[in-house]
């Protein structure tokens, strides 16, 4: 890495919004599956999903980055400068 850029976590993600409520879920293929409770209109399951995010890796939201998938299931997000790790991320078992 050159000095000077950002040090950010790469996460694949699919998201099943409208849940009963917002939380880790397992994985789906090689994504890392999230349920949102929040519905997939005007943008509400990203930002949902990004402030969900932002705390479990003790972020701000602004370190959260929306990099594809805008409108699917299927996303892609950095997570730059992650100050803790959640158990979900570091669980070789699941």
């Amino acid at each position: 890495m050159r000095e000077g850029r950002a040090a950010a976590l790469i996460l694949n993600v699919h998201v099943q919004p409208r849940a009963g409520n917002t939380a880790y879920a397992g994985h789906y293929g090689e994504r890392i599956k999230i349920r949102l409770q929040a519905p997939p209109v005007s943008g509400a399951a990203n930002r949902a999903l990004i402030q969900w995010l932002a705390s479990e890796f003790d972020v701000p939201a602004s370190a959260i980055q929306l990099l594809s998938g805008k409108t699917g299931r299927d996303k892609r997000l950095a997570v730059v400068h992650p100050r803790r790790f959640p158990p979900w991320f570091c669980d070789p078992r699941d």
